[in-house]
């Protein structure tokens, strides 16, 4: 239940955040939030991260959809147990269904979050993604470090 309602809210917060930009924003503008860690920039990519692989975006919309499918194989499946995996899970699902709705409706997908310097510029569906890669990780690090303790002779 926890991994369908968190993907569910990504991709509200997401949507609603990425729709604010669109209407009260233009292209290029840019925009203080926490001088100077945080600002908001709109731009439009319609490729991949660092905005690598730029007019391939619906691909990625198709990619994100498989994967996502896949994710609620396993949730229905019951391979995704544990709450450090559901909330991996639904935030990965949400982050990706977020992004491929954009890339679907629009062509590209809305970001304006830049960081301190500007090295990066991503949306609230990026911030659930890495949130989502980040427990994942942590997850399988603590699963093999627990299978370490249990199976090492002393």
């Amino acid at each position: 239940m926890v991994f369908y309602l968190l993907s569910l809210i990504v991709v509200v917060i997401d949507q609603g955040s990425k729709w604010w930009v669109r209407t009260h924003m233009y292209v290029g503008e840019h925009r203080d939030v926490l001088a100077p860690y945080l600002h908001f920039e709109y731009y439009q990519n319609s490729g991949a991260a660092f905005s690598s692989f730029q007019g391939y975006g619906k691909w990625f919309a198709y990619l994100a959809l498989v994967v996502v499918g896949g994710l609620i194989y396993y949730q229905i499946k019951g391979s995704i147990q544990g709450i450090v995996m559901e909330l991996a899970a639904g935030f990965l699902a949400g982050g990706a269904l977020g992004n491929a709705l954009d890339r679907l409706l629009y062509g590209k997908v809305t970001d304006f979050i830049v960081w301190g310097s500007g090295s990066g510029i991503m949306n609230i569906a990026d911030l659930a993604i890495n949130a989502g890669v980040l427990l994942l990780i942590t997850c399988m690090l603590l699963r093999s470090w627990n299978n370490k303790r249990l199976y090492s002779f002393k």
